[in-house]
């Protein structure tokens, strides 16, 4: 029986469309070959993380006896089922990508090879390796009735270990022992080997295909029967009760310990694994239905530090991509001057985010800078603007710094910059109970001429200069009084008391964003009904809140034509005749992640354009600090139009949805048009459109 067709896609198998587009660009022969190897590893990552958090959700719900329906029209059991055979289709296929591009990089002269496979020199040199770099590491676990089945570690690999007792030479008949080493995280995955005589070829053995060759050092007076390469995934979701936190940071740091042991979600193993050893992994990690048998390397999330450990070879990359310094700042020691004068836009990674570092370290050193407020979601490791707010914070400046705490996976991280800024003396805050805090939002207040001034910096990416490089996010610096006016308020009300701020320009989530958004979708419709052109085009991450899908239905019923470009998620089905004719879903996944969230309105000529740190999903739209905010200057909103309309003309790696969930590559009589390669004159255009 075929199954009707929801009115919305469901937002788990539509990840898994978001990550088999993933796998298209591995799969993709026109792609570099190391970049292919690059998005094998972003496949794994992804879907890492998927396990970890969505399927796991989705397992505790079936754990805890919940049947309902969600608005999709899926139950957790019937979920779980479609999703465990979806990612499983999808590893298969991964890993056949993964030997036809390690085929080609062998022609390339780049080798992953097994130890046994090497020469008398090789094999003497990768010993030495062993026994001096890798062996000290090593701790090899018994399990026995004195030893019980140790701690498996979230998403690292082990190695499973049959072995038999030597006595007098025979192998003891009581049957295999078992046991398991960890193959050390802390050492390189791969191990480069010498050339062999007269050869160009940089060949290389994986860490624990090394371990495995010399494991009988390991068991003294025993014999390995089987050895087998094995990596368990865990629910890493963070169960935090904030209302009864004395202190919202400790209560973190514990979760973070307890994450360690967090419900088996996953098993791989190497394909043709010993029955024994297998049944023993299922029943000590209590495993049964999500288990996968994989036919190659487990983990190739290893593949990107593999693909940047490799020197030269720029012919199997993509061409070199400088970001340039923003034009408007290049030939001034005063950007407080610049930004006064008008707005400036940064389209990242095409512009580097120095000039954001460089604005805080400016403020950080004008004497007339009275105060520096900003968020922090995802930082990078090295983070010059954290040093940046330390020094003004040292040098007596107000500096007021939110940093999430619970920005999933990197909530170590932020612990640690959050004592670092307490300690040069930055007022840090948690945010509030509930929400965590998405905006991304910088305010410096200067003194000028007897008056405060405010400098704002909104943006639709994480104040991360790494990420800066690639992902393509937009920021935007202004002066505008109302803007100004309307960012004191918001950290107003983060950092402090305060009652309900009417806002002059932002959106801001949860009291207002998608009020605001449905006030303006409204308006399009109204002129839709008037005969009046009516148009909404929205880029975003993800599209998965059942209202603001309603919404657009209901636009698209109304004669609004709508374009959406959502990178990844999307539970909204367009194309469907009497609800979504007048909607088109368009996907790029290409060299840089698309992450900038852009929003246009017609509004009957006199349009309008705002840039957001929300996704439309409902833990965006309801459970986060999220901004949306107005670009006032005409010409920077006529650029990101044009900037839109870049990726609405993509033919080469956009992707359409269909109707029935699927995703399609945009085809067209047109000369083939890469976004990604044609904005790279963005920086160069941006005030002349």
């Amino acid at each position: 029986m075929t199954r009707q067709l929801s009115h919305y896609v469901n937002r788990d198998l539509s990840w898994i469309e978001f990550n088999r587009r993933v796998l298209q660009e591995a799969q993709d022969t026109s792609n570099p070959l190391l970049e292919r190897a690059k998005f094998l590893s972003i496949v794994t990552s992804n879907l890492d993380e998927f396990m970890s958090v969505r399927v796991a959700g989705i397992q505790d719900q079936i754990r805890a006896g919940y049947t309902k329906m969600d608005f999709t029209g899926y139950t957790p059991q019937g979920l779980w089922k479609r999703l465990i055979k979806r990612t499983t289709t999808m590893v298969y296929d991964q890993y056949r990508t993964y030997r036809e591009v390690f085929r080609c990089l062998g022609r390339e002269g780049i080798l992953i090879t097994s130890v046994e496979e090497l020469n008398a020199n090789q094999s003497k040199a990768i010993t030495q390796y062993f026994q001096e770099i890798v062996f000290p590491v090593l701790t090899p676990m018994a399990v026995d009735q004195s030893r019980p089945f140790p701690l498996v570690h979230n998403k690292e690999l082990y190695l499973a270990i049959l072995l038999q007792q030597e006595q007098d030479h025979a192998i003891h008949e009581d049957g295999p022992l078992f046991a398991i080493v960890q193959v050390p995280s802390i050492l390189p995955r791969f191990v480069p080997v010498p050339g062999r005589t007269n050869s160009k070829k940089m060949e290389f053995v994986l860490l624990e295909d090394l371990i495995e060759h010399n494991i009988t050092s390991l068991f003294n007076g025993y014999t390995p029967t089987a050895v087998h390469p094995f990596r368990l995934t865990r629910n890493a979701d963070l169960t935090l009760n904030e209302d009864g936190a004395e202190d919202l940071l400790e209560e973190i740091e514990k979760e973070l310990r307890r994450r360690r042991w967090g419900i088996p979600v996953r098993l791989e193993v190497a394909r043709g694994m010993h029955p024994m050893a297998l049944e023993i992994l299922k029943e000590e990690l209590e495993i049964e239905d999500n288990l996968i048998e994989i036919d190659g390397p487990l983990d190739l999330s290893f593949l990107m530090k593999f693909v940047h450990s490799l020197p030269g070879h720029d012919n199997l990359r993509y061409s070199r991509l400088d970001p340039v310094y923003p034009h408007e700042f290049d030939e001034t020691d005063d950007m407080f001057e610049v930004i006064r004068q008008r707005d400036v836009l940064m389209y990242h990674p095409y512009e580097s985010f120095d000039a954001v570092t460089d604005f805080i370290e400016q403020a950080a050193e004008d004497p007339d800078v009275l105060a520096i407020k900003m968020t922090l979601y995802r930082v990078s490791g090295q983070s010059a603007l954290v040093q940046a707010l330390s020094k003004a914070a040292e040098s007596g400046k107000q500096v007021t710094v939110v940093v999430e705490l619970k920005a999933r996976f990197d909530e170590e991280r932020n612990i640690a910059w959050a004592r670092q800024l307490e300690k040069s003396g930055c007022h840090v805050v948690y945010g509030l109970v509930g929400l965590k805090t998405h905006a991304k939002i910088l305010l410096v207040v200067r003194r000028e001429q007897g008056t405060l001034r405010r400098y704002v910096h909104v943006g639709t990416g994480n104040y991360n200069d790494s990420t800066a490089t690639l992902y393509t996010d937009i920021g935007l610096f202004t002066s505008h009084p109302i803007i100004g006016s309307d960012a004191s308020a918001l950290f107003n009300e983060v950092t402090g008391y305060s009652s309900p701020y009417k806002w002059k320009a932002f959106g801001v989530a949860p009291t207002d964003l998608k009020e605001k958004l449905f006030r303006l979708i409204d308006r399009e419709i109204a002129n839709a009904e008037q005969g009046i052109p009516a148009r909404i085009i929205a880029k975003m991450n993800s599209l998965s809140n059942q209202e603001m899908i309603d919404k657009l239905y209901e636009a698209s019923r109304a004669g609004v034509q709508i374009e959406l470009i959502v990178r990844g998620v999307c539970c909204l089905r367009p194309g469907v005749a009497g609800r979504s004719e007048n909607i088109r879903v368009i996907s790029i996944v290409d060299r840089f992640l698309e992450h900038a969230r852009v929003m246009y309105f017609h509004n009957g000529g006199d349009e309008e354009v705002y840039l957001s740190s929300a996704d439309w999903m409902t833990r965006n739209l309801t459970r986060r600090i999220e901004l949306m905010s107005p670009v006032f200057d005409k010409n920077l909103r006529k650029t990101l139009i044009n900037m839109l309309q870049l990726n609405l003309d993509d033919n080469v790696k956009s992707r359409e949805l269909q109707s029935n969930g699927t995703y399609t590559h945009v085809k067209n009589e047109m000369m083939p048009f890469r976004s990604q390669f044609e904005a790279r004159s963005i920086p160069q255009w941006k005030y002349h459109v």
